[in-house]
């Protein structure tokens, strides 16, 4: 049955995509004039939200030369061993990835003062502020994913035909590169200065979350937009982007002839559908006046009905008679539609896991706040065992996720399964954005010393943000599980698709018995088999490569950290008198945050380029594009169970703290509290920097794989 948008999806596919994520953008702009509205406080707000946003904008602007330059000499590479449609894709990526990470820092720093000044009102109108900052960075990464991915593929079709669909794994590439940076060196800036002034602060001095006498707050503060705005954004753009390069791989390599252009263009509609029901979702959380983290659920659940509601006619008019593979199968047009619907269904599920182990309404986080009161040990006991519990209902949910939507539509249906589930994001990132938004409207409040109700109500919205943060990163890392096995389908069906044509030219001139052995080789290299010791070592150096990687990152905080605490003890001995309100000593601000924006970009460096070391290493070795297949699936296995262990239980460490601060098991400066800042500033690089990172990371070493089949192999 046709529709009246039937004949513009089905000729113009990905000109419907590039449309959609301008109206993203467009609705992004007018919610920025709406939040730009707002009264941005008294004076002393406006001071502190100043300081914030100067020290944010410092850091990245230090990041972007560190990075820029590492870029430039990857682009070359690129250019040199691919051709010039993929350097350019390379650099596309890495630019759109940048200027998300930017944009969400930008935005951010704008709502939390305006949060704030809500807070002051209601806490409706907190909540409007810190959430339409959310939705702004959302739907903007969302709509530059959409328009920079489709509008390359165009250019690249008219200006390069034939190289299309190689060129956008640069796009990938360069968006999965800067996002490990973006992850990796904003998530150890926020995590140092928050264990530095956690540790000194709290611990030591008693003093408030976000107290003003605390060398270290500004720094703290500055470290949320950063890490959690700026790397979140980048995190998201790259997962989008990879996802649906991924559908897009899968379509073009595995389709019968005449098939592959409705097998490329329908992820690109499902993306362009979801972003306009997530633009309602939206609409809707500013509209209800429910309790905020009812609101905000409420938001998701509308856009994905909304989505799942339109998934059904585009699949009907694209694929009416099904879709040809190049094998002889035929995927039947409900299968591709119910393996959409997995997607959808794993987003909800992803998130619902991930808040009953981090919320503070249910029992694993209130088992953590009660093993507190027997000491720090006890506490970080229970919070370890509660990260490694909740692998267990991911896991299996994956896994039967790509088992329902294999079984649906093979591994496109993986593929669409993903872009299903990526198609959430504008809403999904409203919510991440949230967390740190509201996260420092909190400091700004007490530091500004605005009424204790303010901060009340400010720290009830972080409550709330701090779930969402945990259940975006779930849910972000639960989607890179499912992108990276669509990923490592796609290097085995390139890898074969690239033997098979090197096979064909042979065939022209060898001898039969060369040809033989060139086909004897191809079989053996594309005979992935447990039985293979190459394979085996292939897994252990891949299963590896996540405890290296976060082994880097977790040591690179806790230097940082150390360095802050240092620093923050050496003020407070000095000057005395800065713990004293009102007092002359004031503290030195600029120290610390110079101190973790020189650790930060220093000590992101090396693990950022880990994964493409290693990468280029396998493939050097003999018979290392079966090695590498070993590599692609260990580190798709460790890493997904690390992410998902490190941000449960920081995640759940976390609001313990504040469970204790609401007054259960002691409240605020009991021995309990104190056991539970420990395992808050444990958890803080478990959940903020290391788990994170993981997610790019794992398809950064997928991504690589694929760009260096025609130069190794």
């Amino acid at each position: 049955m046709a529709f009246p948008l039937a004949s513009l999806l089905l000729d113009n596919g990905i000109t419907f995509a590039i449309a959609c994520g301008s109206v993203s953008l467009l609705f992004a702009i007018w919610l920025i004039k709406s939040l730009l509205s707002i009264p941005s406080g008294t004076e002393k707000m406006q001071f502190i939200a100043n300081a914030i946003e100067q020290g944010a904008k410092a850091y990245l602007s230090r990041q972007l030369i560190s990075i820029s330059t590492i870029g430039v000499i990857i682009a070359a590479l690129v250019l040199w061993k691919k051709d010039a449609p993929t350097a350019v894709g390379f650099v596309v990526g890495a630019v759109c990835s940048l200027v998300a990470g930017f944009i969400g820092m930008r935005i951010a720093v704008k709502a939390n003062v305006r949060t704030a000044q809500g807070a002051r009102e209601s806490r409706k109108k907190a909540l409007v502020a810190a959430f339409s900052g959310g939705a702004v960075t959302g739907l903007l990464v969302v709509g530059l994913a959409l328009i920079s991915t489709g509008a390359f593929y165009l250019l690249v079709l008219k200006y390069a035909p034939g190289k299309e669909i190689n060129s956008l794994v640069g796009v990938a590439l360069g968006a999965s590169l800067i996002s490990v940076f973006a992850r990796l060196g904003g998530g150890i800036y926020t995590k140092a200065a928050d264990v530095g002034a956690d540790l000194v602060g709290k611990v030591e001095q008693n003093l408030e979350e976000d107290d003003p006498r605390n060398p270290a707050t500004i720094a703290d503060n500055v470290g949320d937009n950063v890490g959690d705005c700026a790397g979140m954004a980048a995190d998201v753009f790259e997962t989008y982007a990879v996802s649906l390069i991924g559908a897009i791989l899968v379509g073009a390599l595995t389709t019968a002839a005449g098939a592959a252009g409705a097998a490329i263009a329908y992820p690109f509609v499902l993306g362009g559908a979801a972003v306009i029901a997530s633009i309602i979702g939206v609409l809707y959380v500013n509209a209800t006046n429910a309790k905020p983290a009812v609101a905000l659920m409420g938001g998701v659940l509308v856009s994905s009905v909304l989505s799942a509601v339109a998934f059904w006619p585009i699949t009907q008019q694209f694929f009416p008679a099904g879709l040809a593979m190049k094998d002889g199968t035929t995927l039947t047009m409900n299968g591709i539609f119910l393996s959409s619907l997995v997607g959808l269904a794993m987003t909800g599920l992803a998130c619902w896991i991930t808040n009953y182990y981090t919320s503070t309404e249910h029992g694993p986080v209130r088992k953590i706040a009660k093993a507190s009161e027997t000491g720090h040990a006890t506490n970080i006991i229970a919070g370890l065992a509660i990260g490694q519990q909740a692998t267990a209902p991911m896991v299996l949910c994956i896994g039967s996720a790509i088992w329902a939507s294999h079984a649906f539509a093979g591994l496109y249906g993986i593929a669409i399964a993903v872009m299903a589930m990526l198609s959430m994001a504008g809403i999904i990132i409203s919510l991440d954005a949230f967390g740190p938004i509201t996260d420092n409207a909190g400091g700004i409040a007490v530091m500004s010393e605005l009424p204790a109700e303010v901060r009340k109500a400010t720290d009830e919205l972080d409550a709330v943000g701090n779930t969402m943060k945990a259940v975006t990163k779930g849910y972000a890392i639960a989607s890179a599980g499912l992108a990276a096995v669509v990923l490592f389908g796609s290097y085995f069906v390139d890898l074969q698709h690239h033997l098979e044509t090197g096979l064909a030219a042979l065939a022209a001139t060898a001898t039969p018995e060369v040809l033989a052995a060139a086909k004897a080789k191809v079989a053996d290299t594309l005979g992935f088999s447990l039985n293979d010791p190459k394979v085996m070592i292939g897994l252990f150096i891949g299963g590896l490569l996540p405890y290296l990687f976060s082994a880097f990152s977790m040591s690179a905080v806790g230097r940082a950290a150390g360095a802050v605490v240092t620093e923050v003890r050496r003020q407070i001995a000095a000057k005395p008198g800065i713990l004293i309100k009102g007092g002359d000593d004031k503290p030195d601000y600029g120290t610390c945050v110079d101190i973790v924006t020189k650790a930060a970009l220093k000590e992101m460096i090396i693990p950022a380029l880990l994964p493409l070391i290693a990468v280029i290493g396998v493939a050097a070795l003999p018979d290392g594009a079966k090695i590498l297949g070993g590599v692609l699936v260990g580190s798709i296995v460790t890493g997904l169970f690390m992410g998902i262990a490190m941000t449960s239980s920081g995640g759940a460490w976390d609001n313990a703290k504040k469970y204790i601060e609401d007054g259960h098991h002691g409240g605020k400066h009991s021995e309990a509290h104190k056991a539970s800042v420990t395992g808050d500033t444990v958890g803080d690089p478990y959940k903020d920097t290391s788990g994170p990172a993981i997610n790019p990371m794992i398809k950064v070493v997928n991504i690589v794989a694929i760009i260096i089949i025609p130069i190794f192999f």
